[in-house]
């Protein structure tokens, strides 16, 4: 039986790494055919000589020629690639079956519609394309007959508790679904004084207490905002209206996420808080396979505890519901200003506390367009940056 041929875009991140590391317990059933990042030669390269990919893509070209470089001098056969274009080009490679799209933030917006409009078995890791234009990427597969699979803990959670035989994108009210809930850990500032919120360092807000996570995501984790991503994400996935998609404090993170039906039940997903697992299942669905996550020992865990999340304590959350609620374009700004305002913290030009101050003012100020065509959401979305970078200049200025 022929292995099936998987590109992973974004590789060097945490969820390009770990599909890496179930991919190579997996060799008779899948071959790695491009890997792609955005600067991070050494550990591409890396992977390349591990891995030995067909291509590998660097968007930056002067890290593109390091790494040509760099295998080069190895003897690697993999053919090196530069530029966003390549990114989907190697996306949509007629030889590839699996795409895994896990590059973070808006930049892996174009080469996942690529994997969607080609028809691809999409991983969808990349929330941010569905935040941005969840209708479109709906839509491209629709179209094209791509299947989509969630990849997020909590999305692929939900997908596991739904009837076999479920698409991604249809209503899952035939079903009886009456409502999801995604589960959050809180972060590291579950319990931390409010008081005290202004004095967070980025150390501090991406020292995750449960997962394995890059800096921006562990910082949107940190604000609750990775939750409010995921709620608008559940929208498309799962075609919901945000009434039904309540979201829960679950500071273990071993349930993560449940589904509730009419006839009360309420069926849930539990493991230990390890990509792999999703990943794993994602790839070999609709069947199992080891994933190298150790068993979950309930009695070890010993309890397990929910609770309701604090609007004042995560303003982001109550943001991307706001988002969602306005529709259109709102969604698309809500994450570009996101995406500003958590870079802004992380460089240390304004406090955690601006971070949803920053998204606020973006979506107060920019009207809400249909988004209904990439270059509207893509005007929206420089829009929303030039608008937040604003933004951020006027926060660090303050006192």
């Amino acid at each position: 039986m022929p292995r099936e041929r998987v590109t992973i875009l974004g590789s060097t991140g945490s969820i390009g790494v770990n599909t890496l590391d179930v991919l190579a317990r997996q060799h008779d059933r899948f071959e790695v055919h491009a890997l792609t990042a955005r600067s991070n030669v050494e550990r591409l390269a890396e992977q390349c000589l591990e891995h030995r990919p067909a291509v590998a893509v660097m968007v930056d070209p002067e890290a593109g020629a390091a790494l040509r470089d760099l295998l080069a001098r190895a003897g690697s056969r993999t053919e090196v690639r530069v530029g966003a274009p390549a990114l989907a080009a190697v996306a949509a490679a007629p030889e590839v079956e699996i795409v895994m799209a896990a590059i973070v933030g808006g930049a892996g917006l174009l080469p996942t519609l690529a994997a969607a409009e080609a028809g691809k078995r999409l991983l969808l890791a990349n929330k941010e394309a569905l935040v941005m234009s969840g209708a479109l990427l709906i839509d491209a597969v629709a179209r094209s007959g791509a299947r989509l699979l969630p990849v997020d803990s909590e999305h692929n959670a939900i997908f596991q508790c739904l009837p076999a035989g479920y698409r991604c994108a249809d209503p899952v009210h035939p079903h009886g679904v009456q409502q999801i809930w995604l589960t959050a850990s809180g972060g590291p500032f579950r319990e931390r004084l409010l008081e005290t919120f202004h004095s967070i360092t980025p150390d501090e807000a991406c020292a995750h207490p449960n997962w394995d996570m890059g800096r921006k995501i562990s910082v949107d984790s940190a604000t609750m905002m990775n939750k409010g991503l995921e709620v608008i994400e559940a929208r498309w996935l799962f075609a919901l209206e945000a009434d039904a998609i309540r979201v829960v404090l679950h500071p273990q993170s071993i349930v993560h996420s449940m589904v509730a039906y009419a006839d009360g039940s309420v069926l849930a997903q539990l493991g230990q808080p390890d990509m792999r697992t999703p990943i794993a299942h994602a790839l070999a669905w609709p069947g199992r396979m080891a994933s190298g996550v150790d068993a979950l020992d309930l009695l070890s865990v010993g309890r397990l505890d929910f609770a309701e999340p604090s609007p004042e304590r995560f303003p982001c959350l109550g943001l991307a519901y706001r988002a969602l609620a306005a529709g259109g374009t709102a969604t698309t700004v809500l994450n570009a200003a996101n995406e500003v305002a958590v870079a802004a913290f992380l460089e240390g030009k304004i406090p955690f506390t601006a971070i949803a101050r920053v998204i606020d003012d973006a979506l107060s100020a920019i009207p809400v367009e249909p988004a209904d065509s990439l270059e509207r959401i893509l005007a929206l979305d420089a829009r929303a940056r030039d608008y937040a970078w604003e933004s951020v200049a006027g926060a660090a200025a303050e006192p």
